[in-house]
Order: structure tokens, then sequence, then C-alpha cells
């Protein structure tokens, strides 16, 4: 998950967030997640973010050497002035480093203890689907749905608005969708099911299971 950036400020001693390198070109998702859509949700907004919380780093000593996780499960006892722009920019920068991993152009099937959590908890892969994009479909405006893993590994479809993240809530996030209309109004305008319906084949099922047995093991 995001990490903080090795490199240094030129004035001060203060380790600052960086934007990641995608893990795959920008038309990989195509044609399902066009290459535009990409290029300017990753090297524009999710960089905003990054900008917007690098400045609240350097300016707030209370968050310098934090890790993004960090700073995130501990909104409540962050100074006042600066915990919202920890909370939308910090979540933005969380929760668009976590959606890049988790897509992938080959797509995929879950396997292994993944499969089983999700057989125990929606019975099968399209009743899961259809759980998410309820609650993609669900959330008015902007904000994210997500397959989340209690601390035991169990599994649940939440929504979240704006940039909140599960991690702020003591949940592990399993996968998630972005539903802000600039992860798809180029292509969808303003479909929102066709997006979530698409999205479903780039979803990066060989990392999720691999992710997910490494911390939970087996399905409870």
């Amino acid at each position: 998950m995001p990490k903080l950036a090795p490199t240094l400020t030129a004035a001060e001693d203060v380790k600052l967030f960086e934007l990641p390198k995608l893990p795959y070109a920008y038309d990989a998702l195509e044609p399902h997640i066009d290459a535009r859509t990409m290029e300017i949700h990753h090297l524009r907004h999710h960089k905003t973010y990054i900008d917007n919380l690098n400045k609240a780093v350097a300016a707030e000593k209370a968050l310098q050497g934090k890790t993004i996780e960090e700073l995130l499960t501990s909104l409540a006892s962050l100074p006042e002035k600066v915990r919202p722009v920890v909370r939308n920019n910090g979540g933005g920068h969380w929760n668009h480093t976590f959606f890049w991993q988790i897509m992938s152009g080959k797509g995929g099937k879950p396997s292994g203890a993944i499969n089983d959590a999700i057989a125990n908890a929606f019975k099968d892969l399209p009743s899961l689907q259809a759980a998410i994009k309820t609650a993609a479909l669900g959330r008015f405006g902007s904000g994210w749905a997500w397959l989340v893993a209690d601390a035991k590994g169990k599994l649940s479809v939440i929504s979240t608005a704006n940039q909140d993240t599960p991690v702020s809530e003591g949940l592990t996030p399993v996968l998630g969708i972005d539903v802000w209309e600039h992860a798809y109004y180029l292509k969808y305008q303003n479909k929102r099911a066709d997006y979530v319906d698409a999205w479903f084949n780039v979803v990066n099922w060989d990392l999720i299971s691999e992710t997910y047995e490494k911390k939970f093991g087996k399905a409870s």
C-alpha cells in the first residue's frame, strides 16, 4: 500500500508522499477503461491529492514521519485544522494507490481462500458482483464501493462517500471501485451501471487472491 517517499524536501528534513507508477500502461485496461481516463485520473486527480497532502505534512509536525495508514487510522487525534486535509487527500491517495493495484488487463477469477470467503459470504462471484454494483449505484454523488474484510477475514460490501476509506474504520479493503465521475465519464458519461459492469472485467483477482491468503489464510 502507499509508502512514504524516500526523497526529502530541499528546505526541510521532511519525508513526502509520491505519486506511484502504474503497474501497467494507460491503455492496458482497454476497452473497459480507456487510456485517456486512466492518464487524467492518475496524473491529475491522484497527483492533486498527493500535492495537497504534502503541503499539510510539510506544515504540520504532527503529521511528519507517519505512514499514510497511520494518518488515516488516527484521524480523531490529528490537529483539527489539518484533519479534513488528511481525511480527504490522504484518503484519496490511499484509495487510488490501492485502486491501481487491484486492476489488470488480464482480468481473472478469485481462487483459494478468497474464493472460499466469497462463497461463505455471498454464495458465488455473480452474487458478490451484484452486491458491489448495488453499493456502487446506491452511492449518491461521489464515493466508492468496497469489498472489505474484518479482523478475522469475514467479507462484506460497504460504500464510502468522497475519499473516505475503510482503513479509517479498521477494515481491510479487498477490492474497491471508484465511482467518482472522473473515473468513468469520458467513456460512459452518466451511465455508471455500464462502467461498473465493464470494471468487473479488469479486477486483478490473482493479486487479490494472493494478498487475502497471505493476510488471513483460510476463510473463516
